[in-house]
Formats: C-alpha cells, structure tokens, sequence
C-alpha cells in the first residue's frame, strides 16, 4: 500500500492547517489509519489514528481538542485538520495505515512525511 500526505507548509502560531492522506487504487475502508510526526532531534510520536469505518479516533493528549482526524473512505483520503497551532507542533507528519487500529508505531504500511511549519 503506497501512501501519500500533502498539505504540510509554513503557518504561524494559531493558525489552522489540514493535511490529507491518499492511497492511490487501495480500499482505505480495510484499514486504520493513523498519524505520527517528528520534530527535529526528537523520536517519532504519535498524533492520532481512526478506525476502518471511521467512527473510532484516538489521540495524543499533546493535540487532543486542537486536532481532528476524519476519514473518507469513498474518497480513499484521512485528513488530519489541524487548528491553534503551536510552534511545538513543528514536524514532518506522516500517514500510516494497517488492519489493526492503535496508538502504537507498529503500522505496517508508512508514506512520505510532509512538512508543517509553525512559526511563533
């Protein structure tokens, strides 16, 4: 399963930014599908991850409230809306997605991160 995030750039503090991941010619309706970013210097995290259908989320207390994973699974696509960003949201995010759903890196199937930017 080839992954693709877009929608990263350079936002200021406060500011809203909405990345999407696609899977290109995949079903994403047969898989959870999570985030997870890494800022410079620092070890991957966690964000957030939804269930096969949708209905399920979790997510990390540093963006719970201020971050919403949503998932169209008619249009292959999990966004990751992000709103009031903080310069420690700085990092490359990246999409995952696997047929179990966690909060773990253990995600079988990774894209290419796409690079979000808060300034202060």
């Amino acid at each position: 399963v080839q992954l693709q995030a877009c929608g990263g750039g350079l936002v200021q503090a406060g500011d809203s930014l909405r990345l999407s991941c696609v899977a290109p010619g995949r079903a994403f309706s047969s898989y959870a599908v999570a985030w997870f970013r890494q800022a410079p210097v620092k070890e991957r995290e966690f964000v957030a991850a939804v269930t096969r259908g949708g209905g399920g989320t979790v997510y990390a207390d540093s963006v719970k409230g201020r971050f919403f994973i949503s998932k169209d699974n008619a249009k292959n696509t999990v966004y990751l809306q992000m709103n009031s960003l903080k310069p420690e949201d700085t990092a490359v995010y990246y999409c995952a997605a696997d047929y179990s759903f966690s909060a773990s890196d253990d995600y079988q199937y990774w894209g290419r991160g796409t690079l979000v930017t808060v300034s202060s």
